[in-house]
C-alpha cells in the first residue's frame, strides 16, 4: 500500500475502533474484549418490549433455567421455551427441502426491574436499559443467504463474503446505548450444494442451528454490550423462521397459538400490535410488526388490512404524545429500490401494500408527529428526505446478507418518488458495500447519523432534524 494511501485510511478509521486490537484485522471471526458465553449458555441478551420493558433472556443446553443476579440478588429465570422439535413448516419456494424445526436448548427469561444497574447470569453479564439513549446501533439483513428457488449461495464461511460477525464486533466497540435490528436475522433456508465450497457444511432450515450460525453466534459481542430493539422480518414470517422468533426474539410471552407451529394460526401469529420503546427526553422508538406485508397492493376485504390499520393507529396514538419518533418496521414505506429493466434500471418506489393501508386513514400515509422511519428488506444502506412533507426514510438492510447489485443514482430522476405529495430533496445510498448505521442524539429533536464499512471506516455522514435529513461525503 503506497504511504499516501495508508495515511489515508488511518485518519479515516475513528479512535474507538483501534481498541478492538490487532485480532480483529488478523482473525476469522470478530473478537472483542465481552466474556464468552459458560458451557452451557448458548446466548444471553435483553430484548426492549413495550414501555421499555426489558426481559433478560438466557438460551441454555442445561436442564434448567440458571439464576439471574440483579444488583447482587438472585431473582428466579422463568421457562420461555422448553426444548423441542417443532413441525415443518415447508418454504413456500422449495417445499421440497424443508425439515422440522429442531430446538435442543432451553429459552429462560426474567423482566428486570426498572431500576436494576447490574444483571448476570452463570458470572456472564447481561446489558442494562439506559434511560437516556444516546448512541444507537442500527443493523439489519445480517443472516446469511441459501436460498435453492434463487441460487442464492452466499459463502457462509468466508469472513469477507458473510461479515456479519466482524460487523457486530464493530459495532460493540462503538459502545452502544441500544441496538436496533430492522429485521430478517434467518436466512439460510436450503442445504448448501456439494458443489458450493463457500457455504459447505452449513447448518440450514430455520431450528436452533441456523439461528445459532446467523444471530445468536456472530451477533454475542453487540448482543452482550446493549439492550436488542427487534423489529420482525418477513424472514421470520410463520412460512418461514417465525417458530424461532417467537421463541427467540418477540419481547412478548409466548403464547399458544401464537407461535407459528399450526398453520391454522399464521394470520394471528404473523402480527402483533405496535409498541413503543422510550429514548428518554419524550423520543421514541415505536415498533410496527408489519413483515407480512409483502409489496403488492391487497384487497380491503384481506385479514392484513385491518391489522396494519390497527398499526397505523397506535403510531399516530405513541406519536401524538413525543417529542421525536422513529417508526421502525422491516419494509421501507418510502424506500426507493433498482432493478433490472429491459437492459435499463427501473424503480421500485414505495410500499405499495402499506401505503395503500395506511391511505385508507390518512392520505397523507405517515401520521402526523412521525420524524424518521428505519427499515430493511433492500439490502443496501440508503437515506431518503422529502424536504419536510414526510418522515426521512433510513433503510439499513445491509449488515451481513449478500447485497443488491443493481446500482442507484447519485440522483434520482425527476419522475421517481416513493410518496404521492412529496418530492425526493435529499437521497443517497450505498450499493455493494456491508456495514451499520450509528444514531447520536445532538438535541432534543436533532440527531447524527454515521455509516461505518465493514472495516470500520465512515462511508457516510448525515444530520437528522425533526423530518429533515441532509447527508455530506465522509
Amino acid at each position: 500500500m503506497a504511504t499516501s494511501e495508508a495515511m489515508r485510511l488511518a485518519r479515516a478509521v475513528p479512535a474507538w475502533l483501534v481498541l478492538l486490537g490487532a485480532s480483529l484485522l488478523t482473525c476469522g471471526h470478530a473478537e472483542t474484549a465481552v466474556a464468552q458465553p459458560a458451557p452451557q449458555i448458548e446466548a444471553r441478551y435483553v430484548v426492549m418490549g413495550p414501555d421499555g420493558e426489558a426481559r433478560a433472556r438466557v438460551i441454555t443446553a442445561a436442564g434448567t433455567c440458571p439464576a439471574l443476579v440483579v444488583d447482587g440478588t438472585a431473582m428466579v429465570m422463568e421457562l420461555r421455551a422448553a426444548a423441542a422439535t417443532e413441525p415443518q413448516r415447508p418454504t413456500k419456494s422449495s417445499p421440497q427441502d424443508s425439515k422440522p424445526s429442531a430446538f435442543p436448548v432451553r429459552v429462560c427469561e426474567a423482566i428486570l426491574p426498572v431500576d436494576a444497574h447490574a444483571a448476570s447470569a452463570e458470572g456472564l453479564t447481561l446489558p442494562i436499559p439506559r434511560k437516556q439513549a444516546r448512541r444507537i446501533v442500527v443493523i439489519g439483513d445480517t443472516g446469511c443467504r441459501l436460498k435453492a428457488a434463487d441460487n442464492a449461495w452466499q459463502a457462509c464461511n468466508d469472513p469477507a463474503a458473510y461479515p456479519f460477525a466482524r460487523i457486530a464486533a464493530l459495532a460493540a466497540a462503538w459502545k452502544p446505548d441500544l441496538v436496533v435490528h430492522v429485521g430478517d436475522y434467518n436466512y439460510r433456508e436450503n442445504a448448501c450444494p456439494q458443489d458450493h465450497p463457500g457455504c459447505t457444511g452449513s447448518p440450514w432450515g430455520y431450528g436452533w442451528d441456523t439461528w445459532q450460525a446467523d444471530f445468536f453466534g456472530p451477533g454475542q459481542p453487540l448482543l452482550a454490550v446493549a439492550p436488542l430493539v427487534a423489529i420482525r422480518g418477513n424472514h421470520e414470517n410463520c412460512a418461514r423462521a417465525g417458530q424461532g422468533w417467537w421463541r427467540f426474539v418477540d419481547p412478548r410471552p409466548l403464547q399458544a397459538g401464537h407461535d407459528c407451529n399450526d398453520p391454522a394460526n399464521d394470520a394471528q401469529a404473523d402480527y402483533s400490535p405496535a409498541y413503543a420503546v422510550p429514548l428518554g427526553s419524550r423520543a421514541q422508538i415505536v415498533v410496527m410488526d408489519l413483515s407480512a406485508a409483502g409489496t403488492s397492493a391487497f384487497p380491503a376485504d384481506d385479514p392484513r388490512t385491518a391489522q396494519f390499520e390497527d398499526s397505523y393507529r397506535q403510531l399516530a396514538s405513541f406519536a401524538r404524545g413525543a417529542n421525536f419518533t422513529f417508526a421502525a418496521d422491516h419494509y421501507p414505506v418510502l424506500g426507493v429500490a433498482a432493478k433490472e429493466q429491459q437492459g435499463a434500471t427501473g424503480f421500485d418506489a414505495g410500499n405499495r401494500a402499506l401505503q395503500g393501508v395506511f391511505a385508507r386513514l390518512n392520505p397523507h400515509i405517515i401520521p402526523p408527529g412521525v420524524d424518521a422511519l428505519l427499515a430493511g428488506h433492500i439490502h443496501l444502506w440508503q437515506q431518503v428526505d422529502f424536504g419536510g412533507k414526510q418522515p426521512s426514510q433510513f433503510i439499513a438492510g445491509f449488515s451481513g446478507t449478500q447485497e443488491d447489485v443493481v446500482p442507484l443514482p447519485r440522483k434520482l430522476p425527476s419522475d421517481v418518488s416513493p410518496a404521492p405529495d412529496a418530492a425526493v430533496r435529499d437521497f443517497h445510498a450505498i450499493v455493494d458495500a456491508f456495514g451499520f448505521m450509528t444514531l447520536e442524539r445532538t438535541g432534543s429533536r436533532s440527531w447524527r447519523a454515521t455509516v461505518y464499512s465493514v472495516t470500520g471506516e465512515v462511508m457516510q455522514r448525515c444530520r437528522l432534524r425533526g423530518r429533515r435529513s441532509h447527508c455530506g461525503a465522509a
